[in-house]
């Protein structure tokens, strides 16, 4: 059995060094689609103004009579029309209609193209301090300021038709807290029946002020971290779980919000 655990938790420590070596979906602009569009754009672009720069040319031409003299074509005249009298009730009925239309505000073009602001977390800038804990020799983080709070493993009561990593529901002083079995959900992959039964798990460490906690053995310690001690996941990838990953630890910092959605949508890790 120590072999065994000993083997599994080797396996964990590489874990991460695989979400390390993984791209990272590349953004719109730079991808070939991207480009492509560009390209599109700058043709239509030089057609149009390939065609506004011409001025059209019209050809007047003399109009020929029988005895072959040359007349010139003469120009239109404008004749005034004279205006059409109404009566008092036609001009009140139709000063009626007039303010019955009612004016739509324009939209501007640019405000109808600019993307959504999305707001930045709140530990994306300066320090930060996260709670490290352990799961089957694999450490993980979570920003101090999305921790809802930590308690003591108790026992859970299992429903029927959930996913294998949800462990079931815990009393907690009238609350019910849904717990996560951490290792079966984080590396779904990497857990046989050895590793399961030899976790041990001591804590639930609660996900902000949601009723999801993640079932933890060790409980490490308390770090302030700065910014460039982490390698922040900024693009779009697969793991919207992940916020990034602590270098000198080698270990996933948690989006805690991200996490949140995926369990409430019953998702595990993996994102096709």
């Amino acid at each position: 059995m120590k072999d065994s655990l000993a083997a599994s938790k080797g396996v964990m420590k590489n874990y991460l060094s695989e979400l390390l070596t993984d791209k990272v979906a590349e953004p719109l602009e730079t991808s070939a689609h991207g480009k492509k569009l560009d390209k599109l754009l700058q043709d239509a672009a030089s057609k149009v103004a390939v065609k506004n720069s011409v001025a059209p040319v019209v050809a007047r031409k003399e109009a020929k009579v029988s005895d072959r003299s040359t007349v010139k074509a003469e120009p239109l005249v404008n004749k005034t029309v004279a205006p059409l009298k109404r009566s008092p009730q036609e001009q009140v009925k139709q000063v009626k209609q007039v303010k019955q239309v009612e004016l739509k505000p324009l939209v501007s073009k640019k405000s109808a193209i600019e993307p959504l602001v999305t707001t930045q977390k709140a530990y994306r800038k300066g320090s930060f301090q996260a709670l490290f804990f352990d799961v089957a020799g694999l450490v993980v983080a979570v920003p101090l300021i999305e921790l809802g709070g930590i308690h003591n493993a108790e026992k859970t009561n299992t429903l029927v038709g959930k996913p294998s990593w949800f462990r079931g529901v815990m009393l907690h002083r009238e609350q019910q807290i849904n717990v996560v079995d951490t290792a079966l959900w984080v590396m779904p992959e990497k857990c046989d029946e050895n590793l399961l039964e030899s976790l041990n798990y001591q804590y639930i460490v609660m996900l902000s002020g949601s009723q999801w906690g993640l079932s933890a053995e060790n409980l490490v310690d308390t770090v302030t971290l700065e910014q460039e001690d982490v390698k922040w996941l900024d693009a779009p990838s697969k793991r919207p779980w992940l916020a990034g990953l602590v270098k000198e630890r080698m270990c996933a910092l948690l989006d805690v919000e991200a996490l949140i959605k995926l369990l409430d949508d019953g998702a595990g890790i993996i994102q096709n």
